[in-house]
């Protein structure tokens, strides 16, 4: 017969080995941890019932930029989160990501209502710059980093944030969108077919205009803007591309001719304008070939090298420095009386780039009211004014000059404007 040997004293003998090795092997091994996306609720205004979902990279530092990563129609906040690259790239660089979330039918965001396409007046720009404001609160992020990128009818959105709330939103990507207010409607309903098909044309000043009017009195500076478009695009039509490049161009107060222009990829044409470099005011790359498919691999890093996301950069300075004076220089000077002045305004272009239709934004002391003006169209009458080029003096080549004016009555102040800005830039004064 033979002997089988038992089991438990040979297992008694085995664990007596392998115990202490287990126990090395668990003190020593770090503690297992991975960032994942996070539901955040009761972020704030919330006037269409979006959802919030937050990626926070566990390389994150105290005071993390933000990029707002915005879905397309049918979409959701978690599937834009697994179905591109930002997630991953904010792992590598440390910055927060928000992805806004529909609940509607259709999964599409609001880009056509009149309550979007104004500051502050309802709908889902209000509930995104909610979830902005929390994270700056409980997450600790940068104001002074915030930005924003979408497809589709996230990036529709994406022009609509950019035009609602400049002084929230550093710059943008939009990956095959149409321009501001192009989609707006006033019969609820969310789908305009006219720009959807790219049929909808206006002039560079019309468009800009449209941007401008989202925050009537806005003089800060504008976010730089990044354009993508497929030119085989059959649900938003290549045209709206150029329409885009149109807007933005004027809202930033560039010339729409290329300062640069090449093709990182066969396929890819791409054009900067305003500055040659990877963070010029406006940046539009041209897909050869490709339908509504953005973005495909490796253009969401494009997009982050676009913010300056990617320079390594973890914390900035406490206080942002104090910016620039622009590419223009304005000379004011006044007649006054007992009860009224006239004002007299010289701009002088002295950027490098011809200026092809501009807006000279400026404040008004409290108590002076403008009656009559010429050579620019003056609004409002008082208070934070915006004077419009007219037809004729749209355009300002590099060193030229022009002179425009009004006539007001004042309380006892007339004092000059404390700044003025062209397009968004703050001029130099004399």
């Amino acid at each position: 017969m033979i002997r089988r040997p038992r089991l438990r004293p040979l297992l008694t003998a085995l664990l007596a080995v392998l115990a202490p090795l287990l126990t090395m092997l668990t003190l020593s091994a770090p503690a297992a941890h991975a960032a994942s996306l996070t539901e955040v609720t009761g972020f704030g205004a919330n006037p269409s019932n979006l959802r919030m979902y937050v990626y926070r990279p566990d390389s994150a530092p105290a005071r993390p930029a933000v990029l707002v990563a915005v879905h397309y129609c049918t979409g959701s906040g978690p599937a834009f989160y697994s179905g591109t690259e930002f997630a991953s790239l904010a792992d590598r660089y440390g910055f927060l990501v928000i992805y806004p979330s529909v609940t509607r039918s259709g999964g599409c965001f609001d880009v056509s209502s009149p309550q979007a396409l104004k500051r502050g007046g309802g709908s889902d720009p209000v509930g995104i710059v909610s979830m902005v404001t929390y994270a700056e609160q409980h997450y600790g992020a940068d104001p002074n980093r915030v930005y924003v990128t979408g497809a589709s009818s996230g990036a529709m959105m994406t022009n609509v944030l950019l035009g609602d709330y400049p002084d929230v939103f550093k710059a943008g990507a939009a990956f095959s969108g149409v321009p501001f207010g192009c989609f707006a409607t006033t019969d609820g309903s969310g789908w305009n077919s006219a720009c959807a098909n790219g049929t909808v044309t206006r002039t560079p000043q019309q468009w800009g205009d449209l941007v401008r009017g989202a925050y009537p009195g806005y003089s800060g500076p504008r976010p730089r803007m990044q354009l993508w478009h497929g030119t085989e695009d059959t649900t938003l039509r290549y045209p709206n591309f150029g329409e885009e490049i149109k807007q933005w161009t004027n809202v930033l107060g560039v010339s729409q001719t290329p300062a640069s222009t090449d093709h990182p990829q066969s396929t890819w044409t791409r054009t900067r304008y305003g500055g040659t470099g990877t963070q010029a005011p406006v940046e539009a790359i041209s897909i050869q070939g490709t339908g509504h498919t953005l973005p495909a691999a490796g253009m969401a890093a494009r997009a982050i090298s676009f913010f300056g996301l990617d320079s390594g950069t973890t914390q900035p300075p406490t206080e942002p420095p104090t910016p620039p004076a622009g590419a223009c220089r304005v000379t004011y000077s006044t007649s006054t009386w007992n009860t009224g002045l006239t004002a007299s305004i010289t701009v002088t272009n002295t950027g490098t780039a011809p200026v092809d239709g501009w807006a000279l934004t400026f404040t008004l002391p409290a108590g002076q009211v403008i009656t009559s003006g010429w050579n620019a169209r003056f609004t409002p009458s008082s208070g934070a004014v915006s004077a419009r080029n007219a037809a004729y003096n749209a355009t300002l080549a590099p060193g030229a000059s022009t002179t425009l004016g009004f006539q007001a009555t004042h309380t006892g102040d007339t004092s000059a404007p404390a700044s003025f800005s062209l397009n968004g830039a703050t001029c130099a004064t004399s």
